[in-house]
């Protein structure tokens, strides 16, 4: 096994933590050791590691995968992370230390990206394109994969089919908004004024002000909505579809009643929980490499202003994706 960073001396790590679910301050910045990976795992100097709505939701003992951890608290969040691999263990022949890799790590209990190091198996990992900081390559893959799945698995979409992307200046959204415009769809996005711009200069055909502008009255005949809102907006968005379109909803608290709302109207709605694939993500990095899609950082914090970020989070007006700098 190759050892961590051989010159140094430093053993320990920096990594974010909480023991009980609740509000932001349960989140605490700790020192540990720095694990060493075991059979199929890679040890990984963390860059970015991206924060997403899951984070706080679980952090707050809501959803399905605080299910997952409540009795294994202390726990530390994230999912997302990119950065360098340091170490591998001996079975390893695909990944080496010095590779730039990302990933959508430990999903639903294993979590551990808020922190400097990071362990995970060997085919959790893409290897980064050079096109791509590390910082932003950690705040991509579990949005990125939630917007593909949706898309390409569930919802089927393909060239010259018009679509409704809720949220569309948001992590998951900016991110369908790019991989349907690089597939040939007509986009059509819901987002505040103040993101019009943005999205247009994403290629966006059409951008509706959810504030201003209801969407039943302003869309039909769509083949696929993409819903990252939930709720009421959900349900409403299901007189938009044509006779054999598609919703794919994505929060997952809301998911069953639209369903349900859409079976009575005789149309087809379904919800979806992402799951890693690191195939998906090498697909995702050749677009990135051939400047198809960008990720946008809305902002950047050290992992002292944790808390900063989960209350920006939870705001749910982020523009792109919020990312931890763990170095």
């Amino acid at each position: 096994m190759v050892n961590p960073e051989e010159s140094s001396t430093e053993n320990t790590m920096r990594h974010v933590s909480y023991a009980r679910f609740g509000e932001r301050d349960v989140l605490q910045v700790k020192t540990s050791d720095i694990p060493q990976p075991g059979p199929g795992q890679v040890l990984v100097r963390v860059h970015g590691a991206g924060l997403n709505p899951i984070d706080w939701k679980t952090r707050k003992g809501l959803g399905f995968a605080a299910r997952q951890i409540e009795n294994s608290l202390p726990w530390t969040p994230g999912y997302d992370v990119a950065g360098e691999v340091v170490a591998v263990a001996d079975d390893v022949t695909t990944l080496a230390p010095g590779d730039r890799v990302m990933g959508m790590i430990g999903f639903p209990e294993g979590g551990g990206g808020y922190a400097s190091y990071a362990v995970a198996g060997a085919d959790e990992f893409a290897i980064v394109p050079e096109e791509l900081d590390l910082l932003a390559a950690g705040a991509l893959p579990l949005a990125a994969l939630t917007a593909w799945q949706a898309l390409f698995e569930v919802a089927k979409l393909e060239s010259g089919q018009k679509i409704l992307v809720h949220a569309g200046a948001g992590g998951v959204g900016h991110f369908a908004v790019q991989f349907a415009l690089e597939r040939g769809a007509h986009v059509v996005a819901t987002a505040s004024a103040s993101n019009r711009d943005f999205l247009a200069e994403l290629g966006v055909h059409e951008v509706i002000d959810y504030r201003t502008t209801d969407v039943a009255e302003e869309c039909y005949g769509l083949d696929v909505v993409l819903d990252l809102v939930g709720g009421e907006e959900g349900k409403r968005s299901l007189h938009t579809l044509g006779e054999h379109g598609v919703l794919v909803t994505i929060p997952t608290v809301t998911a069953d009643e639209i369903i349900s709302a859409a079976e009575n109207m005789g149309l087809r709605a379904h919800g979806m929980t992402v799951r890693p694939d690191v195939f998906h993500l090498d697909e995702i990095a050749e677009l990135i490499e051939d400047g198809d899609v960008r990720v946008h950082l809305d902002q950047i914090f050290p992992l002292d202003q944790v808390a900063h970020a989960h209350e920006l989070l939870e705001g749910g007006h982020v523009r792109g994706k919020l990312v931890l700098d763990c170095r």
